[in-house]
């Protein structure tokens, strides 16, 4: 008997509202899908908020927001607050649920990422080899990003979360020096 594989995408995004999640599993032709459950732990909190149908179902994609997290109870629909970066848990299952799952450690790094984007419009680029204090620049940033992409693999790779929030916060605190007067505030 051939068995669901259950797998998600959490793609990185610029939209400090949203948090996209793509449903990329192999369901089993052999096996019924029911009792399709997301659970999102939101950064800081201990309990997860429960999503089932009509949202999720198989091949799903859905961009939650912060109605959706139990971030914001006013204004859904007409006025999105922002979401945290940090460290997502998202939990995916089937029936039977506590056997037929998938669970994530997620880093956002939305708010960082928009910071680096206004970094970006703040040099002074031109079609040409800049001068060596923009050169020294485009080097940190790219220093920036490593910081975010090392994170990012030691919570949802090495399991590590403890060491990539870490990383998380000293790339934040690099981005700060750049003293960017463009850059998102998060």
């Amino acid at each position: 008997m051939a068995n669901h594989i259950l797998s998600l995408e959490l793609p990185d995004t610029l939209n400090l509202c949203i948090l996209p999640i793509l449903d990329t599993s192999i369901y089993s032709t052999s096996n019924t899908i029911d009792c399709p459950l997301l659970e999102i732990t939101v950064p800081g909190f201990n309990y997860p908020v429960q999503i089932t149908t009509p949202d999720i179902s198989p091949g799903f994609y859905q961009p939650f927001n912060a109605c959706d997290l139990g971030l914001q109870s006013t204004n859904c629909g007409s006025k999105n607050s922002k979401l945290p970066d940090g460290i997502y848990i998202i939990k995916y299952s089937v029936s039977p649920n506590d056997i037929v799952y998938v669970e994530y450690n997620h880093l956002r790094i939305t708010c960082a990422l928009n910071k680096i984007q206004g970094i970006y419009c703040e040099l002074d680029l031109g079609a040409c080899d800049p001068p060596e204090k923009i050169k020294a620049k485009l080097e940190q940033v790219r220093l920036i990003q490593q910081y975010l992409k090392a994170a990012k693999a030691y919570v949802e790779f090495c399991h590590q979360p403890a060491k990539g929030m870490d990383l998380y916060r000293y790339a934040l605190k690099l981005i700060d020096k750049m003293n960017c007067s463009s850059c998102t505030t998060c």
